[in-house]
């Protein structure tokens, strides 16, 4: 043994084995990513399981005999490396990005600068893989937990407000079935007409395709393509560069076909990146047919407002079904829909990256709020008609 190795106290030994059983959990986990991936998100991932190797010689250099039985890692990252087994969505990726974000290495006095530094550069790793499932699920996702959100709030304060003014169980039923129904066709209406609405505006900023096949028609010498690109932001000069570097790439492209050596036309892709001012190589973020659908489909949002909606309203209700009256049922809708409340909250806190046990609490702190406020106006406006 090494005089390091032999004065590591107990405590020392014992942090140490749990540092090298995490990194082992987090290669293990990477690599059940990578798994359930292909292409360029394979080898990143592939690429972060072997920096964590870096990582687990470090701390197996630092133990040497007294390594032994370091365990499996801590329950976070066992049941990441669980869920990434069955699931490899955005999900995963969001949670082990916080747990990247939570890394001890700049405060443990075993671990080097490079290993803090390469937690930080592992965290934005994950963020931008991340970031694309994000975009995605952004529009389904929204309406999901706005659905389920304002579905409990809604009906949770509607049966309390009702039940305030001291109506009958079954009247509190209905109102609460009635508002469930209308809230969740309410809410996918609106959600259809907002997102058909967002797309619309978007799609009527994208440049026309038809327009690509009259570019290499222009004159070279007199045209007003860099009007284009002024009108998209660049200043006078870089407008006019781009645009005469387009038109020899369309020129030229068009020569090389004229000539047989060159067939078809220019991608789709390529055209709308021109046009917005990109190049032909530039990256997806320029704009293509491969850029992620930040928007979602109107016709999914409306159906995942519905359900949802109706999914939280059911929530409250669910006591008044199974025959429950008075304090009992509006305790027992309460519990529930507290419960229901910090689960759409920490689902947020999940896919963000941020802290769900945090999110949920302000969740549920804003529902019931809300729902306390319309009881007590329920209160007082039973008294007054009462």
């Amino acid at each position: 043994m090494t005089g390091q190795q032999i004065s590591a106290s107990p405590a020392q030994i014992k942090r140490r084995r749990k540092r090298l059983a995490d990194e082992r959990a987090e290669a293990r986990l990477y690599r059940k990513l990578a798994q359930r991936r292909d292409g360029n998100d394979r080898e990143i991932l592939n690429a972060l399981a072997e920096a964590e190797e870096r990582h687990i010689a470090h701390w197996e250099g630092l133990l040497g005999d007294e390594a032994g039985p370091v365990g499996r890692g801590g329950v976070r990252l066992r049941m990441l490396g669980w869920l990434a087994q069955w699931f490899g969505s955005v999900f995963i990726l969001a949670l082990a990005q916080r747990a990247e974000n939570r890394s001890p290495y700049d405060v443990d006095p075993d671990a080097t600068p490079a290993m803090a530094a390469d937690e930080r550069v592992h965290e934005e790793v994950l963020r931008g893989l991340a970031a694309r499932g994000r975009a995605q699920v952004s529009g389904t996702f929204r309406a999901l937990v706005f659905g389920a959100n304002d579905g409990l709030v809604s009906n949770l304060a509607l049966i309390l407000g009702v039940s305030a003014g001291g109506v009958a169980a079954g009247t509190v039923l209905l109102t609460g079935i009635a508002g469930l129904l209308s809230g969740a066709l309410s809410m996918a209406a609106g959600e259809f007409l907002s997102i058909r609405s967002q797309r619309e505006l978007i799609e009527a900023s994208q440049p026309n395709y038809d327009t690509v096949d009259v570019l290499e028609h222009l004159d070279v010498d007199a045209n007003e393509l860099p009007l284009v690109y002024r009108a998209r932001g660049m200043d006078p000069d870089e407008a006019q560069a781009h645009a005469d570097d387009v038109l020899a790439r369309l020129h030229g492209a068009g020569r090389k076909r004229a000539g047989g050596k060159r067939a078809g036309q220019i991608s789709r892709s390529t055209a709308l990146r021109l046009l917005r001012g990109g190049k032909p190589g530039d990256a997806v973020a320029q704009g293509g047919d491969d850029e992620p659908d930040v928007v979602g489909s109107a016709g999914g949002a409306a159906l995942s407002s519905f359900f949802a909606f109706g999914f939280g309203a059911l929530v409250p209700v669910v006591p008044f079904l199974f025959g429950l009256a008075g304090w009992t049922a509006i305790a027992v809708g309460v519990v529930l829909s507290s419960l229901a409340l910090m689960m759409t909250g920490a689902i947020g806190g999940m896919l963000s990256g941020g802290p769900p046990l945090r999110r949920g609490m302000r969740q549920l702190a804003i529902g019931l709020a809300a729902a306390l406020v319309t009881y007590g106006l329920g209160l007082a406006i039973g008294g007054v008609v009462g």
